[in-house]
């Protein structure tokens, strides 16, 4: 049915689709009336949050009657210490999806554009359309890549930088596709780019890429002034359901950034979860591992499937079906399992499996196996 209200939103929303979410396990369960559902769809940390940070949160309980600390001061500090950087350069988010919002509300706007990458997450289109900025969207590599098919393409992203250009997005690893840029090309491409551009890189998959590829952002942020680094709690950290998400910049820059941030944007419970979770070095570990052994485990299953994935070291794995994807994400709903068709991505024939326990691993691969039988 047409909204009628269409024609008086910003032109920007006009041109929008709603982000699509991961089918929550309660909505499957009331329409399929199954239960032992897994979900592995929206690159959640299998082990959960951290007992640490659970016990902070449970001990501000019933102090929720009160605001929380609206500049958020002992997480920001925390934050800081941990980059090596000042407490002015952090700025707190809803999750770093609102910090992204607010990047695009201080540097965007009508007479401007920002760049990003095609297969890029899809927050970047929303909160530059928001504001009415235009989207300038870079190819990526082809399918057919040697070493990073569907990957970022730095050249063809710098191309599309322009006059209007206030913004480029980048996601390393990037969402959905599990791809990553090599860190000295990054940087070069970084000091390239003019400095009244503002490169947002964004880091949510940080913790999990191999030490060999981590680039050192922290050291960068003294370099490049325009540079804005993102980060989140929902990953790793295992704190989703708990929105909390950060940017560390130049002062100048977080100034601006919190001139807008509301300043109750991250609750009481989060803040003292998140606090916690930054300390938890065992779970952090047990999280890095078990990942690392879950993607090998799906990376061989799939293998064994004759089953093609672009190469990944975020938590997930994104898989060609070879053919209509949503066939087979609705095969797979009927056994119980939940995964993300990325067809709102412009990969119609992939899904994104996010890498579970070695249970929920195997289960998934059996899962799929028999939707190549059926």
């Amino acid at each position: 049915m047409m909204n009628h209200f269409l024609k008086i939103a910003v032109p920007g929303v006009q041109q929008l689709k709603p982000y699509l979410p991961g089918k929550p396990v309660e909505e499957l369960e009331r329409e399929l009336g199954i239960s032992n559902i897994i979900k592995l769809a929206s690159n959640e940390n299998p082990l959960g949050p951290s007992k640490k940070a659970l016990a902070s949160a449970q001990s501000v309980i019933s102090s929720v009657n009160f605001y929380p600390d609206g500049s958020g001061y002992k997480l920001r500090a925390a934050l800081a210490e941990m980059h090596g950087v000042a407490n002015s350069c952090i700025t707190l988010g809803n999750g770093s999806n609102d910090v992204l919002e607010i990047i695009a509300r201080v540097f965007l706007g009508p007479d401007y554009s920002a760049v990003f990458s095609e297969y890029a997450f899809a927050v970047y289109p929303i909160v530059t359309q928001a504001v009415g900025a235009q989207a300038r969207i870079a190819r990526a590599f082809p399918a057919n890549h040697p070493d990073m098919p569907y990957g970022h393409d730095l050249e063809s992203i710098s191309k599309q930088v322009n006059k209007t250009t206030r913004v480029v997005f980048l996601a390393n690893p990037n969402n959905p596709t599990g791809t990553w840029l090599d860190k000295s090309q990054l940087e070069i491409f970084i000091s390239s780019i003019p400095s009244d551009v503002i490169v947002v890189l964004d880091e949510a998959y940080y913790e999990y890429m191999p030490d060999a590829t981590k680039p050192d952002t922290d050291s960068w942020l003294g370099k490049y002034p325009n540079l804005i680094v993102t980060r989140t709690f929902s990953k790793i950290f295992g704190l989703a359901g708990l929105r909390v998400g950060y940017a560390i910049s130049h002062p100048d820059v977080a100034d601006l950034l919190n001139r807008i941030r509301q300043p109750f944007n991250v609750n009481l419970v989060a803040q003292a979860a998140a606090l916690e979770a930054l300390k938890d070095y065992e779970h952090i570990t047990n999280s890095i591992n078990l990942n690392t052994a879950g993607l090998e485990q799906l990376r061989t299953g799939l293998h064994d499937l004759k089953l093609s994935f672009i190469p990944s070291i975020g938590n997930f794995l994104t898989v060609d079906m070879g053919c209509d994807a949503s066939i087979i994400y609705n095969k797979l709903l009927l056994q119980g399992v939940i995964v993300r068709p990325v067809a709102n991505y412009n990969l119609p024939n992939h899904l994104r499996i996010t890498v579970g326990t070695e249970d929920q691993n195997n289960r998934v691969l059996s899962a799929l196996e028999n939707c190549m039988h059926d």
